[in-house]
């Protein structure tokens, strides 16, 4: 098989999920020439290229390697396998198990993890060992799950799965991540219907130029070339809280920095000439932080302009320095619940916080640094309701605006969450996006920040500059499900605010977050 083959360039055969491929060698990586020269889409581009995601985790010869940072010429003759090439009992028997422990909700970053744990499993001779498991997730980031169960995935492989309602679990999910949202068990080896895997072949790729401009190629790799693409960096500057805090006698002070949403999938669409742009949020929410890039708008003017479909792209540099954030703010409370909350100026944000905590006097001031929104996951509110947590000194069980309620404790060095959502639909479903909250909330306190300097700048522009929490950093999560009947409702926002407020409580209330403090 031969694509894009420009005689001006090299080629490179190698072997492809089993069949002879050949593509042109035009200096760029493997997953580009997967993924544009022969419509391999099972691995993901989720760094661009920083080679620090692992959801482009293929096997050459055997063993693992992140395609994003192979260059393409180094496979000639070499055997590639994608997940979509691992044997059909592999596939079905990792889909099967991720989906039974909900291992895997929007699935972008499940088919890397199914390539290297499957080939782990080959190797490993105690497969009850759960260090190797957790050793080959640090070269992995998953944002949704939190970890846990996919672990559980491993331990339960090849074990025959239980009946369920999958509808009812699509409806559990799209209540808990806002957006429309499909479970089974291809989701979990990448087919969930993501903008950019289901653009067409012959389409035009267009990336964001350092000047905002858009540069236009035939693939990606072009695209990158001609944008002069620059690959971003790790600062060795610390988050630092930006809002100062507000005078007065205070029973607990909180301070917070931009915090990164980090989801995988980078923000992409597709459109037609004429037609309607392809949504970028193909099988979940983002954690509300895609809903207002304008991506679709670019990609139907450069598609009319062009007269062929086009696929519109942001790199992980463009969502860090252009995606909404959670807002800094800093507040004090005293112990009967009244206070001062400053928030970095977003839309929506005080009404957000007035719901949970009316005795709270909020104010916004600007400031700069990167856009925020308030439509991220309990953005400002769950802040308050840590504050107010740290001025009482307990935790009272937190009813979230949709109407969850959640308790959260630390015991034992473990997480303890109890959630009432009304009609559960699905316990995987709700106890994996309760497992997935709590380890947002966890990093929220103990690890996640953005270093940004006095002119608004980012420097963290590396995924694994975040601070998102790693498999083997993560505490045990253990969930409770209220199943008193109710119409079901989003349980996850109320078990991000209490295991936020639980473990910043646990950690004696430091003022400045993130605490870099572990259970």
């Amino acid at each position: 098989m031969v694509t894009h083959l420009p005689p001006d360039h090299p080629t490179v055969a190698f072997t492809l999920d089993g069949r002879a491929v050949e593509v042109a060698d035009g200096g760029g990586s493997l997953l580009e020439a997967l993924r544009d020269g022969l419509g391999a889409r099972g691995a993901k581009d989720g760094c661009s290229p920083q080679g620090q995601c692992g959801c482009c985790t293929v096997l050459v010869d055997g063993a693992p390697r992140v395609s994003c940072v192979t260059p393409v010429k180094r496979v000639a003759g070499r055997t590639v396998t994608t997940v979509d090439g691992l044997a059909p009992e592999v596939q079905e028997a990792w889909s099967e198990a991720l989906c039974a422990t909900g291992g895997s909700q929007c699935g972008f970053c499940t088919p890397g993890i199914v390539v290297r744990l499957s080939a782990l499993r080959e190797r490993a001779s105690d497969l009850g060992d759960h260090a190797p498991v957790g050793r080959a997730l640090q070269a992995h980031l998953c944002r949704c799950t939190g970890w846990q169960t996919i672990i559980e995935a491993w331990d339960r492989l090849d074990r025959a799965t239980e009946p369920r309602d999958l509808d009812a679990a699509s409806q559990r999910a799209a209540i808990e991540g806002h957006a429309r949202q499909r479970v089974g068990p291809d989701v979990a080896l990448g087919h969930g219907g993501f903008a950019d895997d289901l653009a067409p072949a012959d389409a035009l790729v267009a990336v964001r130029a350092a000047d905002g401009s858009w540069a236009v190629g035939e693939s990606i790799t072009e695209a990158r070339t001609t944008a002069g693409k620059v690959q971003g960096r790790r600062t060795t500057v610390d988050a630092a809280p930006p809002v100062p805090l507000p005078e007065g006698e205070w029973a607990a002070r909180l301070r917070t920095s931009w915090v990164e949403p980090a989801y995988l999938e980078t923000d992409a669409t597709w459109c037609l000439p004429g037609g309607e742009p392809a949504s970028p949020l193909a099988n979940g929410g983002a954690f509300g932080a895609k809903l207002a890039d304008g991506l679709g708008a670019v990609a139907r003017e450069l598609a009319d302009r062009h007269g062929r479909p086009v696929r519109v792209l942001w790199s992980r540099e463009d969502a860090v320095q252009l995606g909404a954030k959670r807002p800094p703010l800093a507040g004090g409370a005293r112990s009967d619940g009244t206070g001062r909350l400053v928030v970095a100026r977003t839309a929506g944000i005080q009404a957000a916080i007035a719901r949970v905590a009316p005795g709270l006097e909020v104010s916004q001031v600007d400031v700069v640094g990167p856009p925020t929104s308030a439509a991220l996951r309990a953005a400002g509110w769950a802040e308050a309701v840590m504050l107010l947590a740290g001025a009482r000194g307990i935790l009272e069980p937190v009813s979230g605006p949709d109407g969850g309620i959640a308790e959260a404790e630390i015991r034992d060095g473990a997480i303890i969450v109890r959630v009432a959502a009304g009609d559960p639909l699905d316990e995987v479903v709700l106890r994996s996006y309760a497992i997935g909250a709590a380890h947002m909330a966890y990093g929220l306190v103990t690890s996640e920040g953005l270093a940004v300097d006095r002119d608004g700048i980012v420097h963290d522009l590396t995924i694994r500059s975040f601070g998102v929490p790693r498999a083997i950093d993560t505490p045990p999560i253990e969930v409770e499900i209220d199943r008193t009947p109710g119409a079901p409702v989003n349980g996850s926002d109320a078990v991000f605010a209490a295991v936020a407020a639980a473990v910043w409580l646990h950690q004696g209330c430091p003022t400045d977050l993130p605490t870099r403090g572990a259970l």
